[in-house]
């Protein structure tokens, strides 16, 4: 007998159990999500793709992962389903200040050299992915902070932050965040940079206007073959992403983005990734930091 035919995954207060979500399905999504998004989609990754879209199978009325299948890749959802579908398989793990060691050599290293060789020019910092939007408030307040720190509080700088999926953009936008989720700010820029909520919004804080007008945001896929970013990237974050990806696709992602990387200026990648091996014309100069020479 099938897998479908001898499991079931509780709905709970959702309703019926649903079958489970077979092998060739699950293939048949991975295939979907390699090809969009450059994702490999091993089969012990299975249980968390069927939870995650158990919650869809019931908003559309199917019974069935066969059906949703059908319905995304054959079906009326093939055109409408699939920004829906993106947003509920990706992973958004992030934190502020995540992997502080790059935010050190910004302001110790990067931002004091960029500052002298770009003049009055404003500084331009992209992170891709950028997720629910606390890695582009930290490098607001990072670039804030160092304009300060050197008399140069009326340099412009902006901040790019994109991500595959429409969720977490429309959180990031918003600029609002719990308590717990900004921990890792250092208390000073706490009081400089985030509003607590009163009443109804107690508990939780929100990125200061001045600092949110600083940084915008749009929805990009690393899988495109062009990148609709217009002006040069002084710094350009892309971590924690690359490791997901096969290491064709790794080295095509890192020389787009470096299409859009001002010469002389650095990529950070995830302190468990590497650019080694690959044909890139960029110069390893810190910790999982490279410089566009």
């Amino acid at each position: 007998m099938s897998a479908e035919a001898t499991s079931s995954v509780a709905l709970g207060a959702l309703g019926p159990s649903v079958p489970a979500m077979s092998d060739a399905d699950f293939l048949r999504l991975g295939e979907l999500i390699k090809s969009t998004l450059g994702i490999r989609m091993p089969l012990e990754k299975k249980t968390m793709i069927q939870s995650r879209l158990l919650r869809r199978l019931k908003a559309l009325g199917l019974d069935t992962y066969r059906a949703y299948c059908d319905h995304l890749l054959m079906g009326a959802g093939a055109t409408t389903e699939l920004t829906t579908f993106l947003d509920l398989v990706t992973t958004n793990k992030t934190s502020f200040f995540r992997e502080p060691e790059h935010f050190r050599f910004l302001r110790e290293q990067a931002l004091p050299e960029l500052s002298a060789r770009v003049g009055a020019r404003p500084l331009s910092v992209w992170s891709a992915p950028c997720s629910t939007g606390e890695e582009p408030y930290t490098l607001a307040m990072v670039l804030a902070e160092h304009a300060e720190a050197t008399r140069t509080a009326a340099r412009e700088f902006t901040v790019l932050g994109t991500d595959i999926s429409t969720r977490v953009l429309e959180r990031a936008s918003k600029g609002i965040f719990t308590e717990a989720q900004v921990e890792p700010v250092p208390m000073e820029l706490r009081r400089k940079y985030l509003l607590r909520g009163k009443d109804a919004s107690a508990g939780l804080v929100r990125v200061a206007p001045e600092l949110r007008a600083r940084v915008r945001f749009g929805r990009l896929n690393l899988m495109n073959a062009r990148y609709p970013v217009d002006e040069p990237m002084d710094v350009i974050l892309c971590r924690n992403v690359l490791i997901y990806f096969d290491k064709p696709t790794q080295e095509a992602v890192v020389n787009k983005l470096c299409e859009h990387l001002a010469p002389g200026g650095f990529l950070c990648v995830g302190m468990a990734e590497t650019l080694h091996g690959m044909r890139v014309p960029l110069k390893l100069v810190g910790k999982s930091v490279y410089r566009n020479d």
